[in-house]
């Protein structure tokens, strides 16, 4: 059985339709990623896994768990495994970087004090942030930010975590970076990494499958060496644009 599995799924948004008869699956432990055009449903797609959105039809599973189907505790413990690491961050700009990560500790869990500052400085320390505990998000850089963000994603020790654009918006080396870290964290911790990215080259070095969606549809699922000689137009064209991108 796949860990993550969305079954014929629609969205639509005021008619408009965004997700239309996706499928896909995920296996434990992989790192999965989604790329495509902009506009084609691919942040839609995460935020369906944690419950911020629900289907206008479809399934979409946990283990075998309807996800859109569950509420109170059932939903609590869904949402527990999942990590989360937003487009922006997501960073409260009045907290310090250690009490943002702390947060979801002390909004969702009853540990003491003691217990959330060790879990919160294993996060900080798997990500490299441990020297920028006591700073705030205004005097960290964008791939610190970005880091802190995934800090927060990884603290509740989530066996599953979203990437939305990880590295949108950073250089080239700083980009390399979390790429390098979604990858150590991938395998450290044995995640599930579901990742949208613009960058297509790294997909291709890291990813287990690649999934292109366009027109909120799978156009291909595959691993990186398939994906790269395929055939289908929707990828010949998608891997010329950025190709164009690279050049």
């Amino acid at each position: 059985m796949p860990l993550v599995a969305f079954e014929n799924v629609v969205k639509k948004f005021n008619g408009a339709t965004v997700l239309d008869g996706l499928s896909f699956s995920v296996e434990a432990g992989e790192i999965f990623c989604i790329v495509g055009p902009s506009g084609t449903g691919k942040s839609v797609t995460l935020k369906h896994i944690v419950r911020l959105l629900t289907p206008t039809s479809g399934r979409i599973l946990l283990d075998g768990t309807d996800v859109a189907a569950s509420s109170g505790a059932e939903l609590m413990g869904i949402r527990g495994r999942i990590g989360y690491l937003f487009q922006s961050g997501a960073l409260l700009a009045w907290m310090t970087v250690q009490d943002n990560v702390a947060l979801p500790l002390r909004e969702t869990t009853h540990l003491s004090e003691e217990e959330i500052s060790r879990r919160t400085q294993e996060a900080l320390a798997a990500v490299g942030l441990s020297d920028a505990a006591a700073k705030y998000p205004s005097e960290l850089s964008g791939g610190m930010q970005k880091r802190a963000g995934l800090a927060r994603a990884i603290v509740r020790k989530a066996d599953i975590v979203l990437y939305d654009e990880p590295t949108s918006g950073l250089d080239p080396v700083t980009a390399a970076t979390i790429n390098e870290l979604i990858v150590k964290l991938n395998k450290a911790r044995s995640i599930t990494s579901i990742v949208v990215t613009h960058d297509l080259g790294a997909a291709l070095a890291f990813a287990d499958h690649i999934m292109l969606l366009d027109k909120g549809r799978a156009v291909v699922c595959a691993k990186p060496d398939g994906f790269a000689r395929s055939t289908v137009p929707e990828v010949r064209a998608f891997l010329a644009a950025a190709k164009g991108e690279w050049s």
